[in-house]
């Protein structure tokens, strides 16, 4: 086996013209090969394909988790069912420990029927939304798979995601994303297999009280019954609120962490595609062009995040008289605007001391871009106008995508003077890097408030809570991940810690 790095192919080129070149730079003949990257080289005015690829590649040996000796007196349950809680399912499913699945919203078709009534009529379910549900808040977005964390795990959610119905490409694009339209039928197959391997998933069911003995779970309470297991992965994810509340009346240690807000940014993906393939803008080998955007203004960073690609600007609160926004893609990225969440980091010494100091920060946030619109309808304003200070009255040439319908209006009534300087004095920089970037007509949508969670639950090497044994704490929720694949990856590190002490159940 050998690997062939940096391989710079033009626009048009054959995968004939890119092996001969592999071949070429290795020294050998391939009686076969695979692709493991590919990614777009913008850079210089010009566009070109950079590969890895392996030649005469070895046969995949499949990764095996050893098993522990020591009996189970009751199945794992995992609370939570977005990318951590589904994979740490999923392996302790495949190796046969049975899990119990707790969900408080529905499964993915009933989510997405709740979901679509919420945005064409405003009637929100509090427990089962964008932000709850089968597949998690994660479900609703571009499905990206792009993450910096270094784990062989990271290639075997890609593989599992490809053996239930992603496409085969997430596994060596240099940026993959599933879509939202794919990633909906990619968790249904995933749950019916975790059932058919012994698992037993519960919807429309929350999780109220852990029971405790001493300092040790021993069940859980949730608005159905009580279920037995000492051994509980709490994947709740960043918008579960209660759960939290719940969680530290359980004497479950938790801390407040750093997270980010701000607002989404749209313009015309033609633009974007322009700025960042020239000339080359439009060809259907690159499709609609992505950005990644950092910089600081008085000693603050301002970074774009979760960028959709030809998406929309979605609704996204979980909560009464609470407005959040995010954005989402279909695997096509075919829509007229591209959007990206551009956020502002913050800490105790801005929204104050207290474990949940930081919720409630995000909160009156939230309330505050509710009452802006008088409802759910998204707040907007044009870049240029609140960089004066003035209330937008009409759009530019970008039409907001907002699925539920929006209010032109001024965001100083729902953002801090310091998020929305900081915002305003990147632009510049933000032009320099993405030409029109700092359009006028740029429309603005806030808020944006739930990219990670604002506490952290510390576990110790052995995966479990420092002060309630038993109790797992796990994914974006507990502070642990970042992202679809981070989270997948934290969820099967716990059902490893399980795995490896415990046997399989009979």
């Amino acid at each position: 086996m050998i690997r062939v790095d940096n391989l710079s192919m033009p626009l048009y080129h054959t995968i004939e013209e890119l092996i001969k070149k592999a071949e070429k730079k290795a020294g050998v003949t391939a009686a076969s090969y695979k692709i493991i990257r590919k990614a777009v080289d913008a850079r210089k005015g010009t566009v070109r394909f950079v590969y890895s690829v392996i030649i005469n590649p070895d046969e995949e040996k499949k990764r095996i988790i050893p098993t522990g000796d020591t009996s189970l007196n009751a199945p794992p349950v995992i609370v939570g069912m977005g990318p951590a809680g589904l994979f740490a399912a999923y392996y302790l499913a495949e190796y046969g420990y049975k899990p119990i699945v707790i969900e408080r919203g529905s499964d993915v078709d009933n989510r997405c029927k709740k979901t679509e009534l919420f945005y064409r009529e405003n009637i929100l379910d509090t427990e089962c939304n964008v932000q709850f549900g089968e597949g998690g808040a994660g479900t609703f977005s571009d499905g990206k798979l792009t993450t910096r964390v270094n784990d062989e795990r990271c290639g075997e959610v890609l593989k599992i995601f490809t053996e239930h119905g992603a496409p085969e490409e997430i596994l060596y694009l240099g940026k993959p994303h599933i879509g939202t339209d794919n990633l909906v039928n990619v968790v249904k197959s995933m749950r019916e297999h975790i059932i058919n391997k012994g698992g037993k998933v519960f919807f429309d069911e929350k999780a109220e009280a852990v029971i405790t003995t001493g300092d040790r779970a021993v069940g859980i309470k949730t608005s159905q019954k009580m279920i037995d297991s000492e051994h509980i992965i709490f994947a709740i994810g960043h918008s579960a609120e209660d759960t939290y509340q719940s969680l530290a009346l359980s004497g479950v240690e938790m801390r407040a962490k750093p997270f980010a807000v701000g607002v989404r940014i749209e313009h015309r993906q033609e633009n974007i595609n322009k700025a960042m393939y020239h000339d080359f803008a439009g060809h259907p080998a690159l499709g609609s062009a992505d950005y990644r955007l950092a910089e600081k203004h008085n000693g603050r960073g301002c970074f774009s995040f979760c960028m959709c690609p030809g998406g929309h600007v979605i609704a996204s609160t979980s909560d009464e008289g609470r407005t959040v926004t995010n954005g989402m893609s279909l695997y096509a990225r075919d829509g007229e605007n591209a959007n990206s969440a551009l956020l502002v980091g913050v800490g105790p010494e801005e929204y104050g001391s207290g474990v949940f100091a930081g919720i409630t920060f995000r909160k009156q946030m939230e309330i505050n871009a509710y009452k802006l619109a008088g409802d759910y309808r998204g707040p907007v304003q044009l870049l240029g106008d609140l960089i004066n200070n003035q209330k937008s009255t009409k759009i530019g040439n970008v039409v907001p995508s907002y699925t539920n319908d929006y209010v032109l209006t001024d965001l100083n009534g729902c953002l801090p003077s310091f998020i929305k300087d900081t915002i305003c004095g990147c632009m510049s920089a933000f032009e320099k890097r993405i030409n029109g970037f700092s359009s006028a007509d740029a429309v603005l949508t806030g808020v944006e408030t739930r990219s990670s969670a604002p506490v952290t639950i510390p576990r110790g090497e052995d995966g479990q809570s420092v002060s309630i044994k038993g109790i797992y704490p796990c994914g974006e929720g507990a502070g642990y991940a970042g992202g679809i694949v981070s989270a997948a990856v934290d969820g099967i590190k716990m059902a490893e810690q399980i795995i490896t002490r415990y046997k399989p159940l009979g």
